[in-house]
């Protein structure tokens, strides 16, 4: 339950796609979430469901973000912000052993009550300064430690991460670490080179 967990951008799919099938051919992937806010619902559907089949071939676990419902649909997990549904909720409806996170900023207390609630991970950030969510803020590698020392459930941190500046916030505690633009903001060929960096950093930090 540890390593690099991938988040798609909103690049035009067939460059997606390809970039991911790569991706999980080559390993190094602990999760995969969909996340494509720029695309229609409509067109989401196809997207979700190659990418569903795509992660059951290579093994990796399926997260939905913030849409519970699509989740429910197509049977897979789901991470959801503050304020997009009940852990709860997600819970009940979702197949037992899928993955529920769900976004704590730099609330131990939010965290606590997400577990409390069914959450089996927790995330948190943004780490560092990202441009994704550049409001998000910044919130140091303290909260990640206390977590750590006191929570059962894995951790992802979240903001701003890459091989360079990474090393400390997996000593810090994170069992994952989410990344957009650190391997897909690169050009096919230097993927597998970098997913491998990502391994070989988590197994440093084992």
């Amino acid at each position: 339950m540890r390593g690099l967990y991938l988040i798609t951008n909103d690049d035009p799919i067939e460059i997606l796609l390809a970039k991911l099938e790569g991706a999980m051919a080559n390993g190094g992937i602990a999760v995969l979430q969909y996340r494509r806010k720029k695309v229609a619902k409509d067109d989401q559907l196809y997207e979700i469901e190659y990418m569903k089949a795509m992660c059951a071939e290579y093994g990796v676990p399926f997260v939905i973000n913030d849409d519970l419902e699509m989740a429910v649909k197509y049977g897979v997990g789901v991470h959801l912000g503050q304020d997009d549904g009940s852990i709860v909720e997600a819970v009940a409806r979702l197949p037992q052993g899928v993955l529920i996170g769900r976004s704590c900023n730099n609330s131990l207390d939010l965290a606590e009550q997400a577990i409390a609630e069914g959450a089996n991970y927790v995330a948190f950030g943004a780490i560092y300064a990202t441009h994704t969510k550049p409001e998000a803020g910044n919130i140091g590698l303290e909260t990640l430690k206390l977590a750590k020392e006191k929570l059962n459930v894995p951790l992802c941190a979240i903001g701003g991460l890459t091989v360079e500046n990474s090393s400390e916030v997996i000593e810090s505690g994170a069992d994952y670490c989410a990344v957009i633009s650190d391997i897909l903001g690169l050009p096919m060929h230097a993927i597998p080179e970098r997913l491998d960096e990502w391994s070989a950093l988590f197994q440093a930090t084992a």
